[in-house]
């Protein structure tokens, strides 16, 4: 039997279809939205807004998004990714169009904030590699998590200087319209993607919805996994949004933080490519928790270092084979000790507080800096919550859950 058999796919439906349509679908999702940080201060200046409204709108899309993830997840789980993500490409477009035409804050929160972060929950790179893992075996599962990973970061690494070329050439209003644009290309691909939400010889198939949560909310490394994740947001979403005005309040060119920013997008390739390796032969757990803990050692010397162009660079660098290497073990992590049936929805209850972590991390940084004038204070709470997530990890089980009554047959 082909391994599209195996996977429940039919005809053209081959892993390899699905692989790379899922990975195009992460590049262009997650690319798009790691633009936003470019347009704080051209979208604040033309419109007379303090550095708050922005960042709440920010806040808000990211905290959307979050909640809509689970959604989202659950939707995909029950009927299949395709559906799911033909809306979200559509209000993906809606929302980023929407920024363009938003003259008063509320209607930046409204647009750039809530149909946005649906756009962005219904097209997550979480749903394709939900998709993704359901078609390998569990042997290559944490490599293709960490493959679909790094699609996602080589979006970024190609749209942040685009999207700073768009805004240089065509202004931010004509720049977000582009985007929007390109937010749509991701409908057609998702017809790639399988229908079928099950996973062929997976014991999870055996619960329902229901179940499958409340055993994974009475698990306690499941909590503790969900409680760890809301770190990595406070961490990405404060340095995605906030970076590249932080990098202009310390009187450098507005594209020194266009490039680290790619630069992040392109060290985190690598980053997710060996976090995926790692997870496939060493204990996940410990893997997550080393990358915190390196996390708050970056943060904590970017605050004491001479604060230079190198220095930037050197930041960007480490935070970039840090920055999204949680995803694939995390995710692989969920899969390893759940199964694979209803992975998009128990992830999305993670990411979740992940999207809780990145809400906070954005409206606090916009907050202190209208209060103070620094973002010094957000910074170091960055390294603080690094060391408690570095912890936190260390008790999670990872020993797939045991179902007795449904391994008799």
């Amino acid at each position: 039997m082909t391994a599209a058999a195996q996977n429940g796919l039919g005809g053209w439906r081959t892993p390899l279809v699905v692989i790379v349509a899922g990975c195009l679908i992460s590049a262009l999702g997650f690319g798009v939205r790691s633009t936003f940080g470019l347009f704080l201060e051209p979208v604040t200046v033309a419109r007379g807004w303090d550095v708050e409204t922005f960042a709440l709108a920010m806040a808000t899309h990211n905290l959307f998004w979050g909640f809509g993830v689970f959604v989202a997840g659950t939707l995909a789980d029950r009927w299949g990714a395709p559906r799911v993500i033909y809306f979200g490409a559509a209000a993906y477009a809606l929302g980023v169009w929407g920024m363009t035409e938003a003259e008063s804050s509320l209607m930046l929160h409204l647009f750039g904030g809530i149909v946005t972060g649906i756009g962005v929950a219904f097209t997550a790179f979480s749903l394709a590699m939900a998709a993704m893992a359901k078609v390998v075996g569990p042997e290559k599962r944490s490599l293709i998590l960490g493959l679909g990973t790094a699609a996602g970061s080589f979006g970024q690494v190609v749209f942040t200087p685009m999207g700073q070329a768009f805004i240089d050439m065509f202004g931010w209003s004509d720049a977000l319209l582009l985007l929007a644009a390109t937010a749509m290309l991701v409908l057609p691909l998702a017809f790639f993607l399988p229908s079928d939400a099950s996973a062929k010889g997976d014991a999870s198939n055996e619960l329902t919805m229901g179940q499958a949560l409340q055993e994974a909310l009475n698990h306690r490394g499941y909590v503790l996994l969900t409680v760890g994740f809301f770190v990595c947001g406070f961490h990405v979403a404060f340095i995605a949004v906030h970076f590249p005005k932080y990098i202009q309040e310390l009187g450098l060119d507005a594209t020194v933080g266009a490039y680290a920013l790619s630069l992040v997008g392109l060290l985190n390739i690598a980053g997710s490519f060996l976090s995926g390796m790692a997870g496939q032969r060493w204990s996940k757990k410990v893997s997550l928790s080393t990358i915190y803990f390196l996390r708050a050692i970056a943060i904590a010397a970017l605050m004491l270092a001479p604060k230079t162009e190198l220095t930037i660079y050197l930041f960007a660098g480490a935070m970039g084979v840090l920055w999204l290497s949680t995803v694939p073990l995390t995710t692989g992590l969920v899969a390893q000790v759940f199964g694979v049936r209803y992975l998009a929805s128990l992830f999305g209850i993670v990411f979740m507080s992940h999207q809780l972590g990145s809400f906070l991390g954005i409206w606090l940084g916009g907050y202190l800096f209208d209060l103070y004038g620094t973002y010094d204070a957000v910074w170091w709470a960055g390294v603080g919550l690094g060391v408690l997530a570095a912890v936190i990890h260390l008790p999670i089980d990872e020993r797939p859950v045991q179902r007795p009554a449904m391994a008799a047959p």
